[in-house]
């Protein structure tokens, strides 16, 4: 009997993995077609190219050894990102809440914060420029240097992942932790259950509060414009991601859709109630969730340059008091 139910739960949160993964795999083409392509009067891309075309066609391209200390760790990291977005994922399905441990708030956040981690360690470890070992001198406008120390384009983009991992992403991090104070619980499950007793978070005053900040936590912690400091065209190209090529850049490319489904999945648990299911029309939400914040992302960043410190600071710094207003009005 228990095996029974066991390989039920398992069968269950495979097809919905499979199911939202493929639905995720047309969101970058969306973005593109239906939101940057009509802001900017253009045809656009096939909805199909970003997420789907784009990736087999890096699967078939050469692959390149680029200098780094630590080669296969450098080499893995993309598909390290991918795994801990499909854990998150899969906390977030009810056949997870069964383990407490998978399926709390706490272990949302970590895995998460791994994730981030990951975008420093790819711009520490890679040392070349365009697959050539190419360092710059790091000279600092109106000082001389006799020997100025050297230095590469990732690195410039690793310092500053470690600085949007220090506060940047903190908003983020206050938004999930909203809904605990209305649940006075940091599962998954209970926070779920309340939200099917009492109405969802969402269209409370600290919930409406806790979803503005979310949302530009969203942004932030996809490196979306203008929150795209650690791969702005400007400067540093596509930052940690530079140097990734063939099958390594088309992991990138997959990850990024699905975590952008797995965000909204977290925002449908936590602020509305509805976790993941393929057997339950609450996916229906979950996917009118992700398309919602796909859309609004999309706006957003057609119209807004990259941030500098000058107006990252602040704006991260206002929305973390927003963060912490919402919090304060859920514990009343």
């Amino acid at each position: 009997m228990y095996s029974n139910i066991l390989t039920n739960s398992i069968v269950a949160v495979i097809l919905t993995v499979i199911v939202c993964f493929v639905i995720s795999t047309l969101l970058p083409g969306i973005e593109r077609k239906y939101v940057h392509a009509r802001i900017q009067q253009r045809v656009g891309p096939l909805v199909f190219a970003p997420g789907i075309m784009a990736p087999l066609k890096f699967l078939f391209k050469e692959n390149v050894e680029v200098s780094s200390p630590v080669p296969k760790l450098y080499k893995i990291l993309p598909i390290l990102c991918f795994i801990v977005i499909l854990c998150v994922f899969i906390a977030l399905t009810p056949q997870a809440y069964k383990i407490p441990a998978l399926s709390s708030l706490v272990a949302i956040v970590g895995f998460l914060k791994v994730e981030e981690i990951c975008y420093v360690l790819m711009g520490a470890l890679s040392k070349s420029v365009m697959s050539v070992r190419m360092p710059f001198p790091d000279r600092i406008k109106g000082a001389a240097h006799i020997k100025a120390p050297l230095s590469f384009i990732e690195d410039i983009s690793a310092k500053r992942s470690l600085r949007m991992i220090t506060y940047g992403s903190f908003p983020l991090y206050l938004a999930l932790f909203a809904p605990v104070t209305a649940a006075r619980s940091i599962f998954l499950k209970d926070i779920v259950a309340f939200q099917q007793v009492h109405g969802p978070f969402l269209f409370t005053v600290a919930g409406g509060i806790a979803a503005i900040v979310f949302f530009i936590g969203y942004m932030i912690i996809l490196n979306e414009y203008p929150f795209s400091i650690i791969k702005a065209k400007s400067d540093v190209i596509e930052g940690p991601y530079m140097e990734y090529a063939a099958k390594y850049r088309s992991i990138v490319f997959i990850t990024r859709g699905f975590f952008m489904f797995v965000l909204g999945s977290v925002f449908s648990v936590l602020f509305i109630g509805v976790p993941p299911s393929i057997f339950s029309l609450g996916i229906l939400v979950n996917i009118a969730v992700a398309l919602i914040f796909v859309f609004m992302m999309g706006i957003f960043s057609a119209f807004a340059p990259v941030f500098t410190n000058k107006q990252l600071l602040p704006t991260i710094l206002g929305t973390t008091l927003l963060g912490i207003l919402a919090i304060a009005l859920g514990l009343l």
